[in-house]
């Protein structure tokens, strides 16, 4: 078969950042999209995508190989759905869902049809997150007590969203809205993966809404315990002034952090400094670059033609579906909840 030929629902600002990221590559094409708001069909049609008007149209296109989810999260569920049973392989955009029941029902339903479903966790290879890795593996710090993972701003997280659509969804519950469900869910699928196989056996969480919006959080902490004895904590915070560190460890054989950046430098990010007790403290060799956004397409493209699996399975992202279901019922009650994932 040629390239694949992907359509894209929701040509936002991660929609088109998205057919700027598949133009790239060789191996898959966006020939198509579909947006509500006539501004951004026509950002589209310059882009030279043909234009679905509704999404139903977009699915039953014959020329679509796949169908990029890249709508308000919300509707992550609903359309991925009827993509998959209308015989489309599906990318959507993280968080994979509202919870992990829709997740999962998501996954079912991809291997039922025998269609390839993935979700766009490209954090996962961030120069950061990959550094962290890396340091871990070789065993410079020995057994690990403690690691933090931080996201500080002073400004919410509706970022330089689309104008066009609703620029404030991202601080709208019933959009999926709030610091968890954004940053909160690839930071959560970070300390989820760099964990392995060490699993989280109990978590306990704050969400509050204080300053960009009382209908979600805009400030998320959630504590977390290890099977091993570690502890963790994921913190989005985008009320406060004074962002701490992206990234500390604390281990047998010293303490590690890295720097936060507002301009969220990914090489900043990485500059990881190692303290050994009563030693000099040292910066720690940066990890080997990891897949780019174009390379997951890549992958993705590589999957549906059976050479490869998708860079980022569903499977991976129950676990991390599995933690926002639980940080949500754990601030809801303020209790610390039970984990099996």
């Amino acid at each position: 078969m040629g390239a694949c030929r992907v359509g894209i629902a929701g040509f936002g600002r991660i929609g088109a950042e998205h057919a700027i990221w598949i133009s790239r590559s060789s191996e898959i094409t966006a020939t198509a999209a579909f947006d509500v708001t006539p501004a951004r069909r026509d950002l589209a049609r310059k882009a030279g995508l043909a234009i679905h008007e509704t999404f139903v149209s977009l699915i039953s296109d014959p020329a679509i190989d796949a169908v990029l989810i890249a709508t308000p999260t919300s509707l992550h569920h609903e359309q991925a759905m009827k993509a998959l049973r209308a015989g489309k392989h599906v990318m959507v955009e993280k968080p994979m869902a509202m919870n992990l029941a829709q997740a999962k029902e998501m996954v079912e339903t991809a291997r039922s049809a025998g269609r390839v479903l993935s979700v766009f966790h490209n954090r996962r290879w961030d120069a950061d997150y990959l550094t962290v890795c890396a340091a871990i593996a070789s065993g410079i710090f020995g057994r690990i007590f403690n690691i933090e993972s931080r996201l500080g701003q002073w400004a919410s997280c509706v970022g330089p969203a689309a104008k066009e659509f609703r620029p404030n969804w991202r601080n709208e519950a019933a959009f999926g809205g709030g610091g968890l469900l954004d940053w909160g869910s690839h930071i959560l699928d970070q300390l989820s993966q760099l964990m392995l196989p060490t699993k989280p056996t109990r978590l306990f969480a704050q969400l509050r809404g204080n300053v960009w919006t009382r209908d979600t959080d805009d400030f998320a902490r959630i504590a977390i315990d290890f099977d091993n004895g570690a502890a963790g904590l994921v913190e989005i915070n985008t009320t406060t002034t004074q962002p701490l560190p992206r990234w500390h460890i604390d281990a047998a054989n010293g303490s590690a952090q890295s720097p936060f950046s507002l301009d969220f430098d990914t090489q900043k990010w990485a500059e990881l400094d190692f303290h050994p007790p009563g030693g000099t403290a040292r910066r720690l060799p940066p990890a080997a670059p990891g897949l780019t956004e174009t390379d997951i397409w890549q992958q993705f493209a590589e999957a549906i033609t059976g050479t490869s699996e998708p860079a980022v399975t569903p499977e991976s992202v129950l676990p991390t579906m599995a933690l926002l279901d639980a940080t949500r019922e754990s601030s809801r009650r303020g209790i610390g909840v039970e984990l099996n994932v």
